[in-house]
């Protein structure tokens, strides 16, 4: 839960980036030029890879819950997840500072209106900039292959316990954390994966980029911000109090006896109305019948039936 906090976090900011890479591609501004580019993409990557991190975190755990069912190991603790969490930001944040601190002070002139960020890298800043690529590429490549390997374990470990116990309420456990953990590896490769095969060769040819890779590269970067809207999935699956907060079934089932409610309101409304017409009506002919029956009565002579 503590993980999914912070990857909901880091899609917050995620979100705050994107109206501030739309203003950069709409606007030909200097001033805003340097900013998007010393602190918007920045930004973008430190919570791309936030993302990652946390998705690994949270798969770590999963893989924890299944091999230590029968005891709690102190990394699956509620304190361990804050000091883990914590130190990631930390981590991250001391490594995006000073690339966005030197690319301001040793940046060069923008040569064109229409060039890329990476124009703005000056000699002092290459080095920063490729070992910032290189922590990168660490990050992505240890996130991917943890993922994968906490997932073929886990399924290696469902097959094993359905062996043993067939239809367990423990292997149906095992079966919904395998589960958990595809729905992880799905979104990281989807999201993550095409941005990093383009970013490979981005990086080799610095200065000889092509206008197709170039448009290569923001379609990738596109797909990973997708992870915006992928991951409420990972909520759904993972997250109990998300799924008991937003459970479309119980609204529906509340829309509809809320709907049936007003129905039976209206008829028996109706019903009310329609009796008390009825008893109106009926009135009304009882006081037509009441002076009638006096007025025949006055009419009759009394002396006629006497004896």
């Amino acid at each position: 839960m503590i993980y999914l906090k912070h990857l909901t976090a880091a899609d917050f900011l995620l979100c705050m980036n994107i109206p501030l890479r739309i203003i950069h591609y709409t606007n030909s501004s200097l001033t805003f030029y340097i900013l998007f580019c010393s602190l918007g993409a920045p930004l973008l990557f430190l919570n791309m890879y936030a993302s990652i991190l946390f998705m690994g975190y949270i798969a770590a755990n999963r893989y924890m819950k299944i091999f230590y069912s029968s005891k709690t190991h102190f990394l699956m603790t509620a304190k361990a997840s804050h000091i883990i969490s914590m130190t990631t930001w930390v981590v991250l944040l001391t490594t995006s500072t000073p690339y966005t601190i030197m690319v301001l002070i040793n940046r060069k002139p923008r040569p064109s209106k229409n060039c890329t960020c990476d124009y703005l890298i000056s000699e002092p800043v290459k080095p920063l900039y490729r070992m910032s690529h290189a922590f990168a590429a660490i990050i992505f490549l240890s996130g991917l292959f943890s993922l994968v390997f906490f997932y073929y374990s886990a399924s290696r470990r469902v097959l094993q316990v359905q062996q043993r116990q067939l239809a367990s309420s423990n292997s149906k456990k095992l079966v919904k954390s395998r589960r958990n953990m595809l729905v992880l590896v799905i979104v990281f490769c989807f999201c993550f994966v095409p941005y990093h095969i383009v970013r490979i060769p981005y990086v080799i040819l610095q200065g000889e980029v092509s206008v197709a890779l170039l448009y290569l590269k923001e379609v990738a970067i596109l797909i990973s911000v997708s992870n915006i809207c992928l991951d409420p999935l990972i909520y759904v699956f993972l997250c109990k109090e998300f799924r008991a907060q937003f459970n479309l079934k119980q609204i529906f089932c509340r829309e509809s006896n809320r709907n049936t409610s007003i129905l039976e309101e209206g008829d028996s409304e109706d019903h009310m109305k329609t009796i008390n017409n009825t008893k109106a009506t009926m009135g009304e002919v009882q006081s037509v019948r009441e002076p009638s029956v006096q007025v025949v009565l006055s009419n009759m002579n009394p002396d006629k039936y006497k004896p």
